[in-house]
């Protein structure tokens, strides 16, 4: 707005805005005037008992308010600081052109040692044209007056600003539905004329906008901040605008939204319940448990905890953290100590939606059955000779509960067991030996099977029993050995081993002491080759060590 007001006087109305307010300045100039001046006379001198240590120091000694439209205004701000160790005052600022007007500070103005102030100055070109002016600051600093270069250009149309976004799209990731996530913008009117903004609208489910109601007045370079959020209703992709519509050049400006509803995180469990069916008393059964974050935000287990008689958990360890689609596995153990049917539940506390989870235990106890077993399993006695006898070794094992063995059957005569005195009890856990001995009468294989009959489960458990009549050896080997020279000795061992590279272990093959120095091995086997040994035995029944070895006696083949 221009208006004249006589030949000597020039009137000006400045726009100047303050967040969504526009307030009307007028500022009147004294046309013909070299220069206006703020607080005081052109220059000021310091005080003469002061001594200057500190200087006044500007961002730039040089301003340029570019292209400004006739009959409009710029306006901008130099920092001024205090970069010595004392106090500065600022007595007056004279600029040399009225088309340049002093709006800040008040002066004088006093700044401490490290202090700075902001000098506000306005461009407001009468006519077309460069113009060019002097800033004269003055203070009692060191650089007592300091210059600063201001320049502009009078235009006869004002160029239409224009608005930007920072960021210029805003996208919000993953939020979850329920939660809310905000985000700051900025809008700026970077032209050189003031914009009129007159709606700011936003679309899209879950997005909102705050902080800034049209309409709105932005200064050249001047900026506001609005705030957009996002809450979700439903999972998924999402996708808004905001829109802001003013008088720029950009008349109808966009800004693009996204985000992502994501579902709160939930525990899941698999199975939802653990039922263990009957177990023995004495012994327990392992179940295992799967727990799953179902949602799509990580959760926090804060505490895994068992309940019921006999129930027990491990594996599970808290605090524990699963991501999305992320699972923790741990096992639950049921060791009943009572007959009958128990419930308990496994409860899983955390920061999920279903912050309580419960899965159900059942399970019921029984009494101990007691189990019997054989071992081993196939019992082979090996080559016997017709007309003797050969022996075996077994054992029976009751677990579970006590197990009382009543009776030991053979399907074949020519296998026996002894070393049971039946009916027999064996205490659960414990083992109990028996011999089985093979006496065959022919030669070739033979073959049995020996059943026990219990009350334990099953109530018959068998053994498989195999062995080989051999015919009698065709060779004999005849021994002699010079007589010990040892006191009282009262006879000899006869001790036979199988030899190969060397001799194996020995065993006696003579079943009484053999008072004699002579000895008839008949119980060889053809195509063997033996080692043989003795030992004397005195009237104490003390025996020596071996003596008289003699190795590699080889019994021909049949």
């Amino acid at each position: 707005m221009r208006q004249n007001l006589g030949p000597g006087n020039y009137a000006r109305t400045v726009r100047q805005t303050v967040g969504p307010l526009s307030l009307l300045l007028s500022l009147t100039f004294l046309v013909g005037c070299q220069g206006l001046s703020g607080g005081g006379s052109n220059q000021q001198t310091p005080p003469p008992n002061k001594v200057d240590t500190s200087t006044l120091s500007f961002g730039s000694t040089t301003v340029s308010f570019g292209n400004v439209a006739v009959g409009s205004t710029k306006g901008t701000t130099l920092t001024a600081t205090n970069s010595g160790s004392s106090s500065i005052t600022i007595t007056s600022v004279a600029i040399s052109s009225q088309n340049f007007l002093l709006t800040s500070p008040t002066l004088p103005v006093t700044l401490a040692a490290g202090q700075n102030t902001s000098i506000g100055i306005t461009f407001a070109p009468n006519a077309t044209g460069a113009f060019d002016a002097t800033a004269t600051v003055n203070s009692d600093a060191s650089n007592a007056t300091a210059s600063i270069s201001l320049n502009g250009s009078g235009t006869t149309t004002a160029a239409a600003g224009q608005l930007g976004l920072s960021p210029p799209t805003e996208s919000f990731g993953s939020v979850t539905i329920g939660s809310s996530q905000t985000e700051n913008v900025t809008l700026t009117n970077g032209g050189t004329t003031i914009i009129d903004i007159s709606q700011i609208a936003v679309s899209g489910a879950g997005f909102t906008l705050s902080g800034i109601t049209a309409p709105v007045t932005l200064n050249a370079s001047q900026s506001a901040t609005f705030t957009i959020s996002f809450a979700p209703q439903s999972t998924g992709s999402a996708t808004g605008t905001v829109i802001i519509t003013s008088d720029a050049s950009n008349s109808s400006l966009s800004m693009a939204l996204s985000g992502t509803g994501i579902s709160p995180g939930e525990i899941g469990p698999s199975p939802a319940s653990l039922a263990f069916g009957s177990v023995t008393i004495g012994n327990d059964d392992s179940l295992t448990e799967t727990i799953t974050n179902t949602g799509g935000t990580s959760i926090v287990i804060s505490q895994i905890a068992v309940s019921g008689a006999g129930f027990g958990l491990s594996g599970a360890t808290t605090p524990l953290t699963l991501a999305a689609d992320q699972s923790a596995t741990f096992n639950v153990t049921f060791d009943p100590a009572a007959s009958g049917s128990v419930s308990g539940a496994v409860t899983v506390t955390s920061n999920a939606s279903n912050t309580t989870l419960a899965i159900t235990l059942s399970g019921t106890g029984t009494a101990a059955v007691g189990q019997l077993s054989v071992t081993p399993t196939t019992l082979g006695v090996g080559d016997v000779v017709v007309g003797t006898s050969g022996t075996a070794s077994g054992s029976l094992k009751a677990t579970g509960a006590n197990v009382t063995v009543t009776a030991a059957n053979s399907s074949n005569s020519l296998f026996s067991v002894s070393g049971l005195v039946l009916p027999v009890t064996i205490t659960a856990g414990q083992s109990l030996p028996f011999t089985v001995t093979f006496s065959p009468t022919t030669t070739g294989a033979a073959g049995a099977t020996l059943d026990f009959t219990s009350n334990g489960q099953p109530s018959s458990t068998a053994e498989t029993l195999s062995g080989t009549g051999t015919a009698a050896p065709t060779y004999s080997v005849n021994l002699s050995w010079t007589a010990s020279t040892s006191p009282d000795i009262s006879g000899y061992n006869i001790y036979r081993a199988v030899y190969t590279n060397s001799c194996g272990s020995f065993s006696k093959i003579n079943s009484s002491l053999n008072t004699s120095t002579l000895y008839t091995d008949s119980v060889v086997i053809d195509g063997t080759n033996y080692c043989y040994a003795t030992t004397a035995v005195n009237t104490s029944n003390e025996e020596s060590g071996y003596s008289n070895i003699v190795p590699d006696v080889q019994i021909p083949a049949p």
